[in-house]
């Protein structure tokens, strides 16, 4: 595929370009506008032995993109931006430190990808990093939010923004969208917002049509029973070993890690790459059990060097690594 970026991946993958022009700088008229603030992720509460955009995890060792938050104007806190949350989430230990009181009468039910549970809820004045700022948000208290995450920061009040990720600069930046097209040398994905405001994407395994969802939140890319059951009809290859996929809700549920065919996903191609099949909870939630569907996780995504997704271009803008192999 001329011009196209292309993902190879075996076990861990690893990420290389081909044809693509070589990175450079926004020009300023792609920079943020006056008045918008850029946050390098703060070094609060615990030092992490990795690069501070990867929430440092015992369960899986996958890197998640932090926020730096403010809360009623204290913190920053470190959320984890999750792009298949449609509500955000605090830890209890946050919770307190907030000193607002957590509202037992007001328990909601948290759908996690693996399944689901009551949760508490506290309601706090203000959210706020960089232009988003959400008003009298009602945050769910959790007691684990990805291993060394003090939270979950969902897609409320991101319809008209612009997230940037620079994952090797160790830096997000969100800010208000003013329909820019990608900087020179960036691939570009269109994308459609679903229900809950997830983020979906027209894409190929091998053949067949699917739909992916990009979930910044996932710790691993899953394809769904349907997806498994039409790749085995093709190819009649059995899948491998089982793999164990957790949720926030501590529930866990798992399924057959195979390879899969080449993942065409708008300009960028994924290769060598073994996926999960699992009957996910979210999957059933959403709606997704009979059309074949892919999550793309973090073990895709963090390859990259650049992440942007602009939602009110319905857009993801990407950039490889320099010099990769």
């Amino acid at each position: 595929m001329r011009g196209a970026l292309t993902l190879a991946a075996t076990g861990l993958l690893s990420l290389t370009a081909w044809g693509a022009a070589p990175p450079v700088a926004p020009a300023d008229e792609d920079r943020a506008p006056a008045g918008s603030r850029t946050i390098p992720l703060p070094e609060v509460t615990v030092a992490a032995p990795e690069p501070r955009y990867v929430a440092p995890t015992l369960r899986d060792r996958i890197g998640r993109i932090w926020a730096p938050v403010l809360i009623n104007g204290q913190g920053p806190f470190r959320l984890v931006l999750d792009t298949g949350a449609s509500r955000s989430a605090v830890t209890t230990k946050v919770a307190e430190s907030l000193g607002i009181p957590i509202e037992e009468s007001s328990r909601v039910t948290m759908h996690g990808v693996t399944g689901s549970a009551m949760a508490a809820t506290i309601r706090a004045d203000r959210l706020e990093v960089g232009d988003l700022l959400v008003e009298r948000p009602q945050l769910l208290i959790v007691e684990d939010a990805f291993g060394g995450a003090e939270g979950v920061l969902a897609t409320e009040g991101l319809k008209d923004k612009r997230i940037t990720i620079e994952f090797r600069r160790d830096r997000i930046e969100i800010a208000r969208s003013r329909r820019q097209p990608a900087p020179a040398g960036f691939a570009t994905i269109p994308v459609q917002l679903a229900q809950a405001r997830v983020i979906t994407s027209d894409a190929r395994v091998g053949p067949l049509g699917v739909k992916a969802i990009i979930d910044t939140g996932a710790q691993q890319t899953i394809g769904n029973l349907a997806l498994r059951d039409r790749l085995l009809a093709l190819r009649g290859t059995a899948p491998g070993r089982e793999q164990d996929v957790i949720g926030m809700t501590g529930d866990v549920q798992s399924g057959p890690n195979a390879p899969v065919p080449s993942i065409g996903l708008g300009e960028i191609q994924i290769n060598n790459a073994d996926i999960t099949f699992v009957d996910l909870h979210i999957f059933r939630h959403w709606g997704y059990v009979d059309e074949p569907v892919l999550m793309i996780g973090m073990d895709v995504l963090g390859l990259l060097d650049t992440l942007i997704i602009d939602y009110r271009r319905r857009e993801l803008q990407v950039r490889t690594r320099r010099g990769a192999p």
